[in-house]
């Protein structure tokens, strides 16, 4: 990436970072997926704590997941419980999590975070339970407005992810959004417009393009 967007992204992200402040969210900016690695660490802490992540591929093609275990943290991988039993364990531990991890959809020059789910296990983690919620998101996700943010996520995220986990779905078939239904991953639309409780979700954005 050249410096001059390296340059727009770092001035579009305080931008944000202002607005995430009048929200209730903290905001922090990392030139490198490699520095936001570092951020997440910090705000983790250094006593161990237990750290779950939702699915997102900005955080699947980093070495977060390990370096978190490196650190001593118990690292809840969700991949390991299949059974309707373990999935009832996964729900509680991730509930009870002192940190989830995840990425955005989409994330407005006003602050405000769109995320379209399938089952909606993401969202519900980043709207309540645990005690700190940690989004990470390259610059490539901003967008001007709720309804750019719905429509990026729409035909950019959702195309992306259905081919990904080979979904008959028309956007994965044609690239864009085919308002289906039947086998649709965007069943659950949430915008996040403020935190009730302050500072608990932390945004970090950084100055890449990354996941979808």
């Amino acid at each position: 990436m050249d410096a001059n967007k390296k340059t727009f992204y770092r001035n579009q992200a305080q931008t944000i970072i202002k607005k995430l402040e009048m929200r209730k969210m903290e905001g922090y900016y990392a030139d490198t997926m490699e520095e936001a690695c570092e951020k997440v660490l910090e705000l983790i802490g250094k006593e161990p704590k237990t750290v779950a992540y939702g699915g997102s591929m900005t955080i699947d093609n980093s070495s977060l997941k390990q370096m978190i275990k490196d650190r001593g943290h118990d690292l809840i991988i969700r991949e390991n419980y299949k059974t309707d039993d373990e999935m009832k364990e996964l729900k509680a531990k991730m509930i009870n999590a002192d940190t989830f991890m995840m990425s955005t959809n989409a994330i407005t020059l006003d602050g405000e975070l769109i995320n379209i789910d399938g089952r909606g296990n993401r969202v519900s983690f980043l709207i309540y339970g645990p005690s700190q919620v940690i989004v990470i998101a390259g610059m490539n996700k901003a967008v001007k407005d709720v309804n750019a943010g719905i429509e990026r996520t729409r035909n950019v995220a959702s195309p992306a992810n259905t081919v990904r986990l080979n979904c008959d779905t028309p956007c994965a078939r044609i690239g864009r959004c085919g308002d289906c239904l039947e086998h649709t991953i965007c069943c659950q639309t949430v915008i996040t417009r403020s935190s009730m409780i302050p500072g608990r979700i932390k945004v970090i954005l950084v100055g890449e393009d990354l996941g979808y």
